[in-house]
């Protein structure tokens, strides 16, 4: 009972070849997911990798108005 059996060997392969052998669609996703997982991992050490950006303001005069019009040219 501690060990498996060859049936349980031979269901574990078939398992396998399901799910990572041929041309199924089954395998077309797992690689799919592996693909994700790389770009996923490249995209994060490209982000610890970039240069943090400063954020700058732009102090508003009081008493000046801007309309909407001359807002929109200076965006």
């Amino acid at each position: 009972m501690g060990s498996m059996s060859l049936i349980h060997w031979l269901i574990l392969a078939a398992i396998v070849l399901i799910l990572f052998g041929g041309r199924g669609k089954i395998s077309d996703i797992m690689g799919d997911v592996a693909k994700g997982i790389k770009s996923f991992k490249k995209g994060m050490s490209d982000d610890e990798a970039a240069p943090s950006q400063t954020v700058k303001t732009i102090d508003s005069q009081p008493g000046v108005t801007v309309s909407p019009t001359e807002q929109s040219k200076a965006g």
